[in-house]
């Protein structure tokens, strides 16, 4: 008779080899890490600690009671991420396809509750065929235990999925509800229905890449929040994502050491707006040129370029910059900027990070296809997530800020802590040119007549010395003081405190 330890040594090997080596060989022939090799590259070495290893599924129908395999499927445990802790669990493919099951579920929810407890990220390692049918409602029941997770520690702790292989049918909507999606390019997809099921009911023919792959999703859904060539560029990636982000909403904004002095003066960005106020410029360069050490960790850079997300560090503690980029769209907002903004600027306030944002706005993109789509609900998502947004939120306009657009982003109006402008920004109800042809419409005006009216308007309604006489802005600053000026602001805000009226919650404008 077999000792004990010889026992748990043979399940614990069971368990490290999943699916056997042929099943592993498949896994390494599809260019993807397994569950196991996953976890090792996101984790600091010899820090992770492994729960749930000898669980075993309870299914016997089917010939399941035969094939049993320890941890059934998914890697549970928690490590640290340069040395702060976070919870991960990573989905076994070479184990019944990384199925979900009814224990599959209750170790993943373990490492959930866990996680919300003690205040860490969790990180999802999807790679799964989805439900297993075997289990029935069992395994549906999984999924709903995770959902009811995901909603519950929203905002309380960061939520992180990464899809590394199939992710189809219910299993889609945990990493919709989690707070980051990172995809993987020729090797994962995500869908609700599969291309055969397309074919039947709609007699469209689809590729799973083209339905559902990383591409479609960082590029055409916004679904995903960024795409990475291979496994390892994904795990690198969300370490140094994990870097900018508080362990919890109990914990203060991430601050790591920098050399970088916070009154800085960058002269090229005295340049950086053409003369010509049609003409675009890149507004990355501004958030390059402010930030420390020139670091910007950018979200969904692919997707709704017309506006720009994503962190960088100020005096060494995490912001979160939200940008118009006039390169695209000349900076307009329309449905998917307004939508990709909206969620950002609600996860940072929800983990105390503080908003900066970088206005060059000429107003909403017109057009019946925005209108029809509902642009006037989307955009007030956006509007709706500046205003209930009590972190510090320091505004800085560079060209042009008008209309609407320019009330949605930050402005004073809607509680902004700190509003700034450069010399030659615009604030008005339009650009001067469209004010002109309304106003003298009936005038015959010749050309010269209408742009001397232009340069009136300018002067009269457009320039930021009548904002900053309306007190709409603090100050009218030089391009090149942007960051002391940005840094002094948010080191005075630091002890902000707003107190609400009591509600159940809020009813975001879906």
């Amino acid at each position: 008779m077999s000792s004990v330890k010889e026992i748990l040594s043979a399940k614990k090997n069971a368990a490290i080899m999943g699916g056997g080596p042929k099943r592993i060989e498949q896994q390494h022939s599809k260019g993807k890490l397994t569950a196991r090799e996953r976890i090792e590259v996101l984790i600091d070495p010899d820090s992770f600690e492994e729960i749930g290893m000898l669980v075993e599924h309870r299914c016997a129908h089917f010939g399941m009671e035969d094939s049993k395999t320890p941890g059934d499927g998914v890697v549970t445990g928690f490590g640290t991420i340069n040395g702060r802790q976070v919870f991960v669990y990573s989905q076994d493919f070479t184990v019944l396809g990384g199925s979900l099951s009814e224990t599959q579920a209750k170790k993943i929810c373990q490492i959930m509750d866990l996680a919300a407890k003690v205040g860490a990220p969790i990180i999802g390692i999807n790679d799964s065929g989805g439900a297993r049918i075997q289990e029935g409602v069992d395994s549906l029941g999984g999924y709903g235990e995770i959902f009811q997770r995901n909603v519950d520690y929203s905002g309380v702790v960061p939520q992180i999925s990464l899809i590394m292989g199939p992710c189809a049918g219910g299993a889609v909507y945990s990493p919709a509800l989690t707070d980051f999606v990172f995809m993987v390019e020729d090797s994962s997809y995500m869908f609700v229905t599969g291309p055969d099921v397309i074919k039947t009911v709609t007699h469209e023919s689809v590729t799973q890449e083209k339905l559902g792959g990383a591409k479609t999703h960082s590029i055409k859904s916004g679904v995903a929040h960024a795409s990475f060539e291979n496994d390892i560029q994904a795990l690198l990636q969300t370490r140094r994502l994990i870097n900018l982000l508080p362990l919890s909403n109990r914990d203060e904004p991430a601050k790591r050491p920098t050399s970088d002095p916070a009154d800085r003066v960058n002269m090229s960005l005295a340049t950086l707006v053409p003369n010509d106020s049609n003409k675009p410029y890149d507004m990355q360069e501004l958030i390059n040129g402010i930030v420390d050490e020139g670091e910007f960790f950018e979200i969904q850079p692919d997707y709704a370029k017309n506006i720009i997300i994503g962190f960088g560090c100020m005096e060494g503690t995490t912001v979160g910059f939200v940008a118009n980029q006039p390169m695209h769209l000349a900076g307009c907002l329309d449905i998917e900027a307004s939508v990709k903004a909206a969620r950002f600027i609600r996860f940072c306030d929800a983990f105390n990070i503080p908003i900066v944002t970088l206005v060059d706005v000429p107003g909403f993109l017109p057009g019946v296809s925005q209108e029809h789509n509902g642009i006037i609900k989307h955009g007030a998502k956006l509007l709706y997530a500046y205003a209930e947004a009590t972190v510090p939120k320091i505004t800085v306009i560079t060209r042009k800020a008008y209309g609407g657009a320019y009330i949605v982003m930050n402005s004073k109006h809607l509680r902004g802590d700190l509003n700034f402008a450069w010399a030659n920004a615009e604030i008005a109800v339009m650009g001067a040119s469209g004010a002109v042809e309304i106003l003298y419409r009936k005038d015959n005006l010749t050309e010269e007549q209408k742009q001397e009216k232009i340069i009136e308007y300018q002067e009269k309604f457009a320039s930021p010395f009548i904002s900053a006489a309306r007190g709409y802005l603090d100050d009218i600053i030089k391009p090149q003081n942007t960051r002391w000026r940005v840094c002094s602001g948010l080191k005075m805000l630091r002890e902000k405190k707003i107190k609400k009226l009591w509600r159940k919650h809020d009813n975001l404008p879906l």
